[in-house]
């Protein structure tokens, strides 16, 4: 270890442990105040923005967000620092009688960092036990591929597949809702290891074959960056072109909020877009499967894509019984057609949506691009504010009873 020199002011420095980051965008996504950015290599959090709030740290599936350095004041690890590492700096060693500069009240920090976002969501109280962790970067499982469908139309313009991997006698458990980590060959433009491309699980618990230790996917083949330019998705290109018999190194399983919910009578709202409906299509098969036991409460979807032939699993839905789920398309891009987003849709079936989300028995699930959150939240605010609900008011009561959980991306 480096021994500090005694006359140094020191202060606790928040880092993200390249090691175990699985790079899932989360605790940037989460920090109120930007202080997480990052590059093609690292997750990094800015010292001289964090304020130790914590916020990020409770969504982070893996635990690489919650480390704290001390650190000298004056010379804490810069950006360029942490860009640089592949694993954390050995801590250093304060001299005795050392004072650190630790926040006088975190809680209280926390509290106004999360204020308006409800903080980190924790799952249904009938979830069951998830199981995460169970396999690391350094000692993967390993599955084999068994099935690699097209989904979307062969002239769409959206290549997304449903992917089937079985672990043979690994275990490997999760439920619906949860993610899995998938490690591609190969080495990037810095020579080192791809880091790990997060999905969904699209299979409920017991398989998608029931009985079978398997896991269903749905990936998007990915030829361009969000701003259109191209460029090939190194996990997705991947895994879409696998074959029949390959093997594939998973990591994982990881997420404990975004969990369904399991106690009789409970009902599902599900928004989502493209591959946003893998965990919505997770749980529609775990509530058809156990169907007969009448058991659950009623089921509501809106699900949104560019048009019909872009839309996962479009064929099996119409195939669903009315009076077992509700489902409302919405398309973006049919000809001599208005353009209609999910949004557009909850905004027609308000009387519906305000009903559910004022039973505490529904549960609301949104999963899909960062784009679409903003126009459900206004679309929810807008109903509510039909139905003389306040949003604003109801959105903290929904988060502190874990009934709203949004997953984008």
């Amino acid at each position: 270890m480096v021994v500090a020199a005694p006359s140094a002011e020191y202060a606790l420095q928040h880092l993200i442990d390249p090691e175990t980051c699985i790079r899932c965008n989360t605790c940037e996504a989460t920090c109120p105040i930007d202080a997480i950015t990052h590059d093609s290599r690292n997750y990094v959090v800015d010292f001289a923005i964090c304020k130790n709030c914590n916020a990020c740290v409770s969504p982070c599936p893996t635990g690489a967000i919650d480390h704290w350095h001390q650190v000298p004041k004056a010379t804490p690890f810069t950006l360029d620092d942490q860009f640089s590492w592949d694993t954390l700096p050995p801590p250093i060693e304060l001299e005795a009688g050392a004072q650190v500069d630790v926040p006088n009240d975190v809680r209280e920090l926390t509290e106004i960092a999360t204020a308006g976002q409800g903080g980190p969501a924790s799952p249904p109280w009938s979830a069951s036990h998830p199981y995460v962790n169970l396999y690391s970067q350094a000692k993967p499982a390993i599955a084999t591929v068994t099935g690699n469908y097209r989904l979307t139309a062969d002239g769409a313009s959206a290549d997304i597949r449903h992917i089937v991997l079985d672990f043979a006698t690994t275990a490997f458990p999760v439920l619906e809702g949860q993610t899995l980590g998938i490690l591609p060959p190969g080495v990037d433009q810095n020579g080192k290891p791809h880091h790990v491309r997060l999905y969904s699980v699209a299979s409920p618990r017991d398989g998608e074959r029931p009985r079978y230790n398997n896991v269903a996917l749905t990936i998007k083949r990915v030829t361009a960056d969000h701003e259109g330019k191209p460029v090939l998705g190194i996990g997705s290109n991947y895994m879409c072109d696998l074959k029949i018999g390959d093997q594939v190194k998973v990591v994982g399983p990881y997420g404990t909020s975004y969990l369904m919910p399991n106690h009789p009578g409970s009902s599902v709202m599900m928004v989502c877009t493209g591959t946003g409906s893998a965990p919505m299509r997770a749980i529609t098969e775990r509530r058809r499967r156990r169907r007969a036991l009448n058991e659950g409460g009623e089921l509501l979807l809106f699900f949104g894509a560019r048009v019909a032939e872009e839309l996962p699993y479009f064929g099996p839905l119409l195939k669903l019984p009315k009076d077992f789920i509700d489902i409302n398309f919405a398309f973006s891009r049919v000809a001599d057609q208005p353009k209609t987003y999910v949004q557009d849709r909850i905004r027609e079936r308000a009387d519906k949506v305000v009903t559910m989300l004022q039973d505490d028995n529904c549960y609301i699930y949104l999963c899909g691009l960062k784009g679409m959150e903003k126009g459900v939240i206004e679309a929810f605010r807008d109903v509510c504010r039909e139905h003389s609900l306040d949003w604003d008011a109801l959105k903290p009561q929904l988060l502190a009873k874990s009934r709203l959980h949004i997953e984008t991306y």
